[in-house]
Order: C-alpha cells, then structure tokens, then sequence
C-alpha cells in the first residue's frame, strides 16, 4: 500500500502553466517505476476521472481534453510523478489526485487547482 502525497496546485490565470507533484511512501516493491501511476481530477459536482497514465515502460496515456497541454512523468529515485500543466483552461480547474493506474490505494486529500481570471 502507497501513500500518496500531492502538491504543487493554486490559482492560476487561463493560459497559465502548473507543475503538480505527487509523492509516494510506504511499500514500495523492488523500485517505484514498476508502478503503473495515474493523475485524476475531480471537478466541482463532477465525478472523478483519469487525466494522465503513466505505464511501467514509460508509456504514456491521456485524457482527450488535455492531450498536447498535460505531460505526465515520473522520477522513480525520488519516488514521485509529476503533471505539468500548460495552457491552462477554466474547465481544468478540479481537485488533482494521483493513485495507481487503475486506482489501488486510498485517494489522499488531492491539490486544488484553479484556473480563473
């Protein structure tokens, strides 16, 4: 069982960029890259939905409306997956989570992300 950490959301004006950050602790078997790993948000009155993939190879899978503009990756030494955000859109703004890919653990308390002028 991971424990699961995000950072890195806030406010942020339409076109803008965010590097979100999620770090893991607790088992880790052998090295966290054999970890399928994936971002989710939840919008405001919506359910949860998966964003961003990463697979144990590296490979990589996107949500539709965020594909070119996401770019999730992972540091396997520091035990972290990283989603950076660019060109930010108002309909971005949702409550990130990361988890397994699908979802194993716990969901952690997420980071807020907001995009507003």
């Amino acid at each position: 069982q991971l424990q699961l950490v995000e950072s890195g959301g806030g406010l942020v004006q339409p076109g803008g960029s965010l590097r979100l950050s999620c770090a893991a602790s607790g088992t880790i078997l052998s090295s966290f890259s054999i970890y399928p790993m994936g971002w989710y948000r939840q919008p405001p009155g919506k359910q949860r939905e998966l964003v961003a993939a990463i697979m144990r190879g590296g490979s990589t899978n996107y949500a539709d409306s965020v594909k070119g503009r996401f770019t999730i990756s992972r540091d396997s030494a520091k035990k972290t997956v990283y989603l950076q955000m660019n060109s930010l859109k108002p309909e971005d703004t949702a409550v990130y989570y990361c988890n397994n890919y699908p979802p194993a653990n716990s969901w952690g308390q997420g980071t807020q992300v907001t995009v507003s002028s």
